[in-house]
């Protein structure tokens, strides 16, 4: 590698953290971080990241299906990875029916997640642990509460995960296209904090770039690029189209600032990249 991306490395520096991490891995696959790289964060929503990686690892073990119902009438376990099942941020009834609009929801993923738990035998926290943590190697992360937005872990593991993201060894290809390819793909909805998008492309827990702007990803991703952002000031995204996953981790939380430093912060890794 001609670079160590230290121009855009440099840019954390004026993100108003307490404590900020990031990393990156490169079109040939090798790992930049920056940081402390032990530090332990709770990385909010990039949670769901981790627990649609469960739930999709049960499908693929024959526990679930994709087609299970699960809550209302006519929601699937695939609604709820989508955020399509009709259920609101944080509350236990549905708001509208399954398949209209993408109404992001915690609710939805603390739903499957007691599901799948029900299915595999297994409390969530150690089947997250059992299924994700031990086979990559992520001895620094732990589920400390909702699997929506309370795994905590560090940079270095983050990117042991960033790194399944982009090439997957726990799921099947078919598996891992699907998940980060538009379900529901036509459905309106707003990524809260960022704003309504018409339409709002999502996965199976991933979300994807589409055409958003202003987004939090970098103005200079794919459209195909995926991956979630955390309240707590935490994001992740996998470009296939540039073969690049970037990441970090702060204690600040999310807010206007991180919708200008974070695309910064992506186009320049893109741009450092590029002239290696």
């Amino acid at each position: 590698m001609g670079t160590t991306l230290a121009q855009s490395f440099a840019l954390t520096n004026t993100w108003g953290a307490r404590n900020v991490a990031a990393g990156v891995i490169d079109q040939t696959g090798a790992l930049h971080t920056h940081g402390d790289t032990t530090h332990r964060f709770r990385l909010a929503s990039v949670s769901k990241l981790m627990t649609a990686w469960v739930a999709l690892i049960s499908v693929e073990d024959g526990s679930v299906s994709l087609d299970d119902t699960v809550g209302q009438e006519g929601c699937t376990l695939r609604h709820l990875l989508a955020h399509a099942g009709g259920y609101g941020f944080d509350n236990g009834a549905p708001i509208i029916s399954p398949g209209r609009k993408r109404v992001y929801s915690n609710t939805g993923f603390e739903m499957l997640a007691t599901y799948v738990s029900s299915k595999v035998g297994m409390e969530f926290d150690e089947y997250v642990f059992e299924s994700v943590f031990a086979p990559l190697g992520m001895s620094s992360s732990e589920l400390l509460g909702s699997p929506a937005a309370d795994i905590h872990s560090t940079i270095s593991d983050l990117a042991l995960f960033a790194a399944e993201l982009r090439t997957p060894k726990l799921l099947a290809r078919s598996t891992y296209i699907e998940a980060s390819t538009p379900q529901f793909g036509e459905l309106e909805g707003v990524v809260p904090g960022v704003g309504r998008f018409d339409p709002c492309p999502w996965g199976l827990g991933t979300e994807i770039h589409g055409a958003k702007s202003p987004h939090w990803m970098a103005t200079r991703n794919s459209a195909s690029t995926f991956g979630h952002f955390g309240g707590t000031g935490t994001f992740l995204w996998i470009d296939p189209v540039a073969n690049v996953a970037c990441f970090a981790l702060s204690d600040r939380e999310f807010g206007d600032w991180a919708l200008d430093a974070w695309p910064q912060f992506g186009d320049s890794v893109l741009n450092e990249l590029g002239r290696s």
